[in-house]
């Protein structure tokens, strides 16, 4: 089986033959050819199977009442006493206003709320505890943001709850692997949702991970989970999907997605990327601390984006917003300060 990456640009000389990549800022000439246990082969981008370059090029639909067109900013919440950066912030509701209001304030146009970590190491909440913990959260901050809310579970009363609370998108770090009944839901909602890849449970994914080819891989998954979703009733256009960095993946794993992210364009559905003080920030610049791996944070961020990923999963809301801002000034050469 032959795999199909646009080779993105951003340059401000765009040929005429270019091809937009999903509808948006970035631009393809060339596309890379990928085979399991071959070298990769580059031909022109009118060369690829016609059904593969509707699925580079296809505008994606609005998510969440979101544009696709332009860079996402999805705000974290995590309502948890362990986080791995920010665990037992925000717990409360009116630390959850605050905290959104000034997330939303900073440029998220999206706030993800979760309430079972899933740093390397942790273990399983209740049902009934992670709805205690993200409900009367969610149910509180809704009606006091402009900006849509998604549900970080991988379990299907959590996000039954927290739907009915005000949530619109649910985020599934499992990739609707956990619980069989969340997808079914999230078609019932008529919910768009994100589906992560990870290899094992969080307890265990960082013990040993291990892949024939992480970047296939990790494609394949997505490919067959979309589909499984897709046959549930979820329009593909609704469908996010997300590589899942740090997710059972070793340093070199998580570059190898990182560097060929563009990959999963070919997928049709619009790309998430949650890198944001994970640690392999920390493997590459030895900032061991999670408070001093923002740059890090931002340098993944504006890579991803440059390769046409529509939404960002960040702690650091304010500070990915003017990187954001200043990389799309410097790229097209133009600022709009209406």
């Amino acid at each position: 089986m032959t795999y199909y990456r646009a080779i993105p640009h951003i340059d401000a000389a765009r040929p005429e033959t270019a091809k937009s990549l999903a509808g948006g800022w970035a631009w393809f000439t060339q596309v890379e050819c990928l085979n399991r246990g071959a070298e990769p082969r580059i031909i022109a981008a009118d060369d690829a199977p016609q059904d593969v370059l509707d699925r580079m090029t296809g505008k994606r639909s609005d998510v969440a009442g979101l544009s696709m067109a332009t860079p996402q900013l999805m705000g974290i919440l995590n309502v948890t006493p362990d986080s791995f950066s920010d665990g037992g912030q925000f717990n409360a509701p009116d630390q959850a206003i605050a905290r959104t209001k000034d997330m939303v304030a900073q440029g998220a146009t999206i706030i993800d709320i979760g309430g079972e970590s899933t740093r390397p190491g942790s273990g399983y909440v209740e049902i009934e505890e992670e709805i205690a913990r993200t409900a009367p959260v969610i149910e509180a901050v809704a009606p006091a943001i402009d900006a849509p809310i998604s549900i970080d579970t991988r379990k299907a009363p959590v996000a039954a709850a927290a739907l009915k609370a005000g949530a619109v998108l649910v985020n599934d770090v499992s990739g609707f692997t956990f619980d069989a009944e969340l997808g079914p839901l999230s078609a019932s909602q008529k919910a768009p949702v994100c589906v992560m890849h990870a290899q094992g449970d969080p307890a265990t994914m960082q013990d040993d991970p291990s892949y024939d080819d992480v970047l296939l891989d990790v494609y394949d998954f997505l490919d067959a989970q979309v589909r499984q979703l897709e046959a549930l009733g979820i329009p593909r256009d609704q469908i996010v999907v997300d590589p899942g960095i740090g997710f059972g993946k070793n340093l070199t794993h998580n570059l190898a997605l990182l560097a060929r992210i563009s990959l999963f364009h070919s997928l049709g559905c619009p790309i998430l990327l949650g890198a944001s003080r994970k640690s392999l920030i920390g493997h590459v610049s030895g900032a061991t601390d999670t408070s001093e791996r923002m740059p890090g944070s931002l340098a993944l961020a504006l890579a991803g984006v440059s390769q046409g990923v529509q939404f960002l999963r960040v702690h650091d809301v304010a500070e990915t917003k003017q990187a954001l801002d200043l990389w799309t000034a410097s790229t097209t050469g133009a600022f709009n300060d209406a």
